[in-house]
């Protein structure tokens, strides 16, 4: 179960405490939900997190069980 917490923990890094101005999460979304990445507030951000965190969560799951197999086959 820490491949989730070790993806957030990449994702974010440089704005550990400030994940919504991290540069990788706000290019994720604009590839995922289409909206600019230089217009997107914190609110934007939150929002979208807030709205899309069920398949964000299957997501995190989907890391894994990737982790899982990549580790099972090593």
């Amino acid at each position: 179960m820490l491949a989730p917490l070790r993806f957030l923990w990449n994702a974010t890094r440089g704005h550990r405490l400030t994940p919504w101005r991290s540069e990788f999460l706000r290019w994720r979304i604009e590839t995922y939900s289409g909206k600019r990445a230089e217009t997107l507030t914190t609110s934007d951000v939150l929002g979208f997190f807030w709205t899309s965190r069920w398949e964000f969560l299957s997501y995190l799951m989907w890391i894994n069980r990737l982790d899982r197999e990549v580790r099972k086959s090593s």
